[in-house]
């Protein structure tokens, strides 16, 4: 059962919002989600946070500008994910603009696993570079920073996960999680980070006067890939964020971003000229995911950094494959894990542990994730990794700090967890097959020790009720011009309807026509993933947006959760 919980609407910041000149529907959803005033709603560039202001980011640019300055040969290793694959871009596309020798490396993560990890500082020493940057990783990588720095290969580590006890040995960090960082946001994607190093260098450029007869690179050419990685890997959207993630969407609107973005759009079905952070987060970032999960993401990379379109095209239509292949072998692996889990004993437990030695490691991710939604309870689920060994990825609920919960259990059982890293909402572990049950037993025991038996309430934060003069097409266009995502969430609205019509469409989802009951006026609604008929009279929370098929533009209301009236 999901609580359905009505979003409070502080009435200071809205008066302020409203004398600003905000439309009354965008002043209070802006006022509900924390929008103080106006000028937290400026997107402007001049408005993000100094590079300066990121801890070791003065010396980052001193390191990198050096190493142009002596033209050593630098090389990217990147992460297997969204983010990492635009970090790597970023970084690539922005370091050639000055003038650097770089490279990039995204080895795959069934054979090497994840972070700067000894084997793959070995496969990187193969190219012989003189410099290492890590993008969106190496916060953890003690153990390959310092196999490196053995032989003669400088480090300098961009990242954003929050890091252990011990730091490695790295020439510079930049990662507003490190300890001791003082950066105004510390929501930045890896990508972000990236971006930020190469805002430092710019400024570091500039004071050796390398533009007095030269014009500088354009660095905002670069914000289309730091809006995808920042939207795809749910990091939240604080003002900081909110301003990177606008601005590259206006230019991908413009079209005036990589070939990959447009193509992989343009495979996805929809319309880079429209582009909204949803469609980065639910079109774009999966099929560019796609490659890491199932194969290696050089590929995808490939895209990102593709110089022609007909080269763009052709490699996101293999990205496109990939993804089809993803969710085919996702669809297995959920049928099985529904199989598996008795409904009646989960309901008892706090969280949920599950393997089976079929699954796809790059899939597990996105498992974790389909239960967790499901059951309203932490999950990390299993794949064999070979040598005895077993990878798991989790997913968490609002309440319990995922790497937090596995660093305690690390603590009173030291030998249980081989290795452990990621975010408060999502992290990554290996453990030993032989001792799955007994990492069960003892992450239920730390997550019952971390929150209560009400965090396992589902609930639903809803926007209140639309007028008739609400729910229209301009006011969808409206609210589909803003950037929503993690942390500002889109807005979810919560109404009584008479559902008037109603047919299942392509096998698996409900087309509805709907006459909300303070109105006579008439309006479609679909309802995904739905094919039981719904009553004649619901509640419905719903998201308003628009709707254009075959010439005809239409609101539509896209139901996400219905209860009976």
């Amino acid at each position: 059962m999901v609580s359905i919980v009505h979003r409070t609407i502080p009435q200071a910041p809205l008066q302020h919002l409203l004398k600003a000149g905000q439309p009354p529907l965008l002043a209070r959803l802006f006022a509900a989600r924390g929008i103080m005033n106006a000028q937290q709603l400026d997107i402007n560039l001049g408005q993000l946070l100094p590079p300066q202001t990121l801890t070791h980011n003065q010396k980052m640019a001193q390191l990198l500008a050096d190493a142009i300055a002596a033209r050593k040969k630098l090389l990217v290793i990147g992460d297997y994910d969204a983010d990492g694959a635009t970090a790597t871009a970023v970084a690539v596309k922005g370091l050639r603009a000055f003038g650097a020798d770089v490279d990039f490396l995204v080895p795959n993560r069934f054979e090497y696993g994840y972070g700067l990890t000894p084997e793959i500082v070995a496969l990187a020493a193969k190219q012989q570079p003189d410099v290492i940057i890590t993008v969106d990783n190496g916060i953890a990588s003690v153990d390959g920073v310092n196999t490196a720095n053995a032989l003669g290969i400088q480090v300098l580590i961009t990242d954003h996960h929050l890091p252990a006890s011990e730091t490695p040995a790295a020439a510079c960090i930049i990662n507003p999680n490190q300890h001791g960082c003082t950066f105004g946001s510390k929501h930045l994607a890896g990508v972000g980070v990236m971006f930020y190093a190469l805002l430092g260098l710019r400024s570091e450029l500039r004071e050796r006067g390398a533009y007095v007869h030269n014009p500088e690179p354009n660095l905002t050419a670069l914000l289309d890939l730091v809006a995808l990685g920042t939207v795809a890997d749910l990091v939240k959207l604080d003002e900081n964020n909110r301003i990177l993630v606008e601005q590259g969407l206006r230019r991908i609107r413009a079209g005036g971003c990589s070939h990959g973005i447009i193509a992989l759009m343009k495979v996805a079905g929809k319309d880079s000229t429209r582009a909204c952070a949803q469609d980065l987060g639910f079109y774009v970032g999966p099929r560019l995911n796609a490659a890491g999960r199932l194969d290696d993401m050089t590929l995808g990379i490939q895209c990102l950094l593709a110089s022609t379109e007909a080269e763009a095209f052709q490699l996101s239509k293999k990205l496109h494959d990939l993804n089809l292949q993803r969710r085919s072998i996702e669809s297995e692996m959920q049928d099985t894990a529904n199989v598996i889990l008795d409904e009646s004993v989960v309901a008892k437990q706090f969280s949920i542990s599950l393997y089976q030695p079929d699954w796809h490691q790059g899939v597990i991710g996105i498992l974790a994730s389909r239960v967790k939604e499901r059951h309203h309870r932490p999950v990390i689920a299993f794949a064999d990794a070979g040598d005895g060994m077993i990878k798991g990825s989790g997913r968490s609920i609002a309440g319990l700090h995922l790497r937090d919960a596995l660093d305690m259990l690390s603590k009173q059982s030291p030998a249980l967890i081989v290795k452990f890293g990621g975010h408060a909402m999502a992290a990554g572990l290996t453990i030993r097959l032989a001792d799955f049950d007994a990492f069960t037993q003892g992450f239920e025991r730390v997550v019952r020790s971390l929150i209560c038996e009400s965090d396992l309430q589902a609930m639903l934060e809803v926007d209140g009720s639309l007028s008739e003069d609400e729910m229209t097409f301009q006011s969808a266009q409206l609210l589909e011009s803003q950037v929503w995502g993690q942390g500002f969430s889109p807005p979810m609205f919560y109404d009584q309807f008479e559902v008037m019509h109603q047919r299942v469409i392509g096998e698996k989802h409900l087309k509805l026509s709907l006459k909300p009951v303070s109105s006579h006026a008439l309006v479609d609604g679909i309802f995904f993933n739905q094919t039981e008929m719904l009553d004649q009279h619901i509640q419905a929370a719903y998201q308003l947006q628009t709707n254009c098929f075959n010439g005809a533009q239409k609101v539509q209301l896209n139901l996400r959760y219905v209860v009976v009236s």
